[in-house]
């Protein structure tokens, strides 16, 4: 599903994220006082910066003539500039798309995008220990987590977890692409942690369904090519781009991954990407944000860490009421990774009790799902 535009929070009324909306609030109101300006380059709106009230205003990362940056700080406004130097824009008012994090894939590879910089940026910068770079992270951040939460306004979000060694080709992947297309199809916004593996799979799934079978049939096929981003991210991610140049304008999800785990990189079918760099930040606000519950499919120590991140406001309801959690795959969470049974004990009298489920095939559980939330 498409997150449609809906009405913003009275606080994001006060933000502009684009020079269309610059220019909208100028003619409406003529004033920026007490507005929030993100990364906008206002180069060229230099006039509207020499006349206009900017008391009380906020500029986050805005290029600008030097003149206009006096003029406002002298009218009261707080002018944060631009960072040089950096292969992200910590002031960024939008989610990531795969165009931008992947650009230069075809030309030069994966080594030479946005992504891959960042994540080498990061590197870096973690092992020198500098805290103007740790403050860079934190500001980025928060930026991703507001502009993550003016997209999802009114949706109904389910999120899908699962690990990201599962491969392109097999049948639990095409199970969780086809639990991703049903999900879309019935009105959900499709959350994953946005990486590889049952990540990318359920994103793929929201991407097929404005097609047919055929579609994702034959796209299957195609990714399969490529089954793992190892060895080769560059050959992994030219298959999905493939399938989105065959295919343009899929279905929209999100995908919410991170910079710290650099082995794995974002996949190219969530439409809206909320990249992190710090992982607990993401992992609680992609739980936090799947109001409409969560699917876990078969992982290890990372997915077994989300069952009980989700568990433990459901059973505290710190988070209001308890949301469904559906786990799949009877076998790999009583037997090989038992998370079931703890899960069961947990909610054993308490709210959560009638939001938990087991279920032996993924495709049951969309019909789980429903079940759980009434």
């Amino acid at each position: 599903m498409q997150p449609q535009p809906t009405p913003r929070h009275a606080s994001h009324d006060r933000e502009i994220e684009s020079l269309a909306e610059f220019d909208e609030v100028v003619s409406k109101h003529g004033s920026l006082a007490h507005f929030r300006v993100q990364a906008v380059v206002l180069t060229a709106r230099t006039a509207d910066l020499l006349s206009l009230d900017t008391e009380g205003a906020v500029f986050l990362g805005c290029p600008m003539d030097a003149d206009a940056a006096a003029r406002i700080r002298a009218a009261g406004a707080l002018v944060f500039p631009p960072v040089p130097g950096l292969p992200f824009d910590p002031y960024r008012g939008l989610l990531y798309s795969p165009d931008e994090l992947f650009e230069g894939l075809l030309d030069a590879g994966y080594e030479a995008t946005p992504d891959a910089r960042a994540y080498a940026w990061f590197q870096q910068t973690k092992a020198d220990g500098d805290i103007f770079a740790s403050m860079l992270r934190a500001v980025h951040d928060d930026a991703v987590s507001d502009a993550l939460d003016e997209l999802l306004v009114g949706a109904r979000v389910v999120g899908v977890m699962g690990g990201h060694a599962m491969a392109r080709g097999t049948q639990a992947y095409e199970g969780a692409a086809r639990l991703g297309r049903e999900l879309a199809r019935a009105g959900y916004t499709v959350a994953t942690g946005g990486g590889p593996g049952a990540m990318e799979a359920a994103n793929l799934g929201a991407y097929a369904a404005p097609f047919d079978d055929e579609m994702l049939h034959e796209a299957l096929e195609l990714l399969a090519r490529a089954p793992s981003f190892t060895p080769s991210i560059t050959d992994w991610a030219r298959a999905a781009f493939d399938v989105r140049e065959r295919w343009p304008v899929g279905g929209a999800s999100v995908g919410i991954p991170t910079w710290f785990y650099g082995h794995e990189p974002p996949n190219a079918f969530a439409a809206h990407i909320a990249k992190y760099f710090a992982n607990a930040t993401r992992e609680d606000g992609l739980l936090a944000r799947s109001n409409a519950g969560v699917v876990f499919l078969p992982g290890a120590a990372g997915t077994v860490q989300e069952i009980f991140d989700n568990a433990t406001p459901n059973y505290y309801e710190s988070r209001g009421e308890p949301t469904p959690m559906v786990l799949v795959n009877r076998a790999h969470w009583t037997e090989k990774h038992p998370t079931w049974p703890l899960l069961q004990s947990l909610a054993r009298e308490r709210a959560m009790e009638s939001r938990i489920a087991l279920v032996d095939r993924i495709e049951d559980a969309p019909d789980a799902l429903k079940r759980l939330g009434g």
